[in-house]
């Protein structure tokens, strides 16, 4: 099996910044794609940003400039830098990642969510 454990969630003001952390492990032969969603209230899961297991990178549009993903390979551990934060941005926040645990053996796993809260 395989874990995620988001950090970095917090309350913060308009403006400000926050850098979210996701660490995955457990049995891991290789990630692949990972991700940040996030969920406000009364909304669907929507996609904050994704990053491959080479480094390509894709925003939603309301993030771009904002947000930056990365991931650290060595450590299997994802990061969301968020700057320039707006109440809209208030959510939880999932990471999500396509691990493989074997030569055919592929998962897609999510963590548990970690609090943003922006306040205006």
């Amino acid at each position: 099996q395989v874990q995620l454990v988001e950090s970095g969630g917090a309350l913060v003001q308009a403006g400000g910044s926050l850098r979210l952390s996701c660490a995955a492990s457990g049995r891991i032969f290789s990630i692949n794609d990972m991700g940040w969603y996030r969920q406000a209230p009364g909304k669907q899961r929507e996609l904050v940003a994704t990053i491959s297991s080479g480094g390509s990178t894709n925003y939603a549009d309301s993030v771009k400039g904002r947000f930056t993903i990365s991931r650290d390979n060595a450590k299997n551990t994802l990061y969301l830098q968020m700057n320039s934060l707006k109440p809209e941005d208030t959510a939880v926040y999932y990471c999500n990642a396509k691990v493989m645990s074997g030569v055919f053996q592929r998962g897609d796993y999510w963590g548990q969510g970690t609090q943003v809260t922006v306040s205006s």
